[in-house]
């Protein structure tokens, strides 16, 4: 049964600690900004041209009121081409390293799903890691985020982004069948210690857009896992699918949708678009003020 939408009321505060002594206070929600490494990221204008580039990217998203700088050099999208780990290494560490020395105060996110990137991320700087794979996608995932005492964002995933559009069909409730993987997964984590994780439901991944809507107006059944959940619907075909656009024109599409994760209690926004992501966080604070 779906739990109607509604604003949750302010729970107690919640923060993720860096193995590097940074802390990401999620009391009220943040916006994680996008900077693709990738030269076929769905995208083209998340993706960053050079180091340049991305250091004034950066320092406008962190103008702009980003919380955390979320780095990948991976494509996800439906049907992208697989690279090499020495490949996404090659393009994502330089990319870590040059936002540490630029900004060190920046809270940096690795979004990989091979544990091997991920702890080389780390040991450059980054402060958590974005696994799309969920730790279905490199069995080392989960042991080695353990290791390193890195907060972690635990995805939903059926398959890889190369097979995934074809496995849309879920036999049981759809929000029952992420609820149990969340389940199975956290279980898994807390064995190995870990305790600072957000919860991706995985917005078109393995599902089609009208799942994924139906997902969002269901957002509030994931509050039953206790977890910070972040909600990564900037500009994606969920978003401009039915308004029979694409990605460039879908930026009014994905404000208004951000507004609903907000409401369904989204903690952290993963955008394209830092400056709007915020000032919709503000004027959900302003509609329904949350205790400091």
């Amino acid at each position: 049964m779906s739990i109607p939408l509604q604003p949750l009321p302010h729970s107690a505060a919640q923060s993720l600690l860096s193995p590097h002594g940074r802390l990401l206070n999620l009391r009220r929600p943040q916006v994680m900004g996008i900077l693709n490494l990738t030269p076929d990221s769905f995208f083209a204008g998340s993706r960053v041209a050079s180091e340049k580039d991305l250091l004034a990217r950066a320092e406008a998203m962190l103008q702009a009121g980003a919380a955390v700088l979320d780095l990948g050099a991976y494509s996800t999208r439906p049907g992208a081409e697989d690279i090499s780990a020495e490949e996404e290494t090659r393009r994502l560490l330089p990319a870590v390293e040059a936002l540490r020395r630029e900004f060190p105060q920046a809270f940096v996110s690795a979004d990989t799903f091979r544990a091997g990137v991920a702890e080389a991320a780390v040991q450059a700087g980054a402060d958590l890691v974005n696994d799309v794979g969920g730790g279905l996608l490199d069995k080392e995932m989960f042991a080695t985020i353990a290791r390193l005492r890195v907060p972690y964002v635990l995805m939903h995933l059926r398959g890889t982004p190369q097979t995934m559009a074809k496995l849309t069909h879920y036999e049981d409730d759809l929000v029952l069948t992420l609820l149990r993987y969340f389940r199975d997964g956290l279980a898994a984590l807390r064995t190995l210690g870990v305790t600072d994780v957000l919860l991706d439901p995985g917005f078109g991944f393995a599902k089609t857009a009208a799942q994924s809507h139906e997902l969002l107006r269901r957002l509030p059944e994931l509050q039953a896992l206790g977890l910070p959940v972040l909600a990564a619907l900037s500009r994606k075909r969920m978003v401009y699918g039915p308004l029979g656009l694409g990605p460039e024109t879908a930026l009014n599409g994905t404000t208004a949708l951000h507004m609903v994760a907000l409401q369904g209690g989204a903690k952290l926004l993963r955008a394209h678009d830092v400056a709007e992501a915020h000032q919709t966080i503000q004027l959900f604070a302003n509609t329904f003020p949350m205790a400091e």
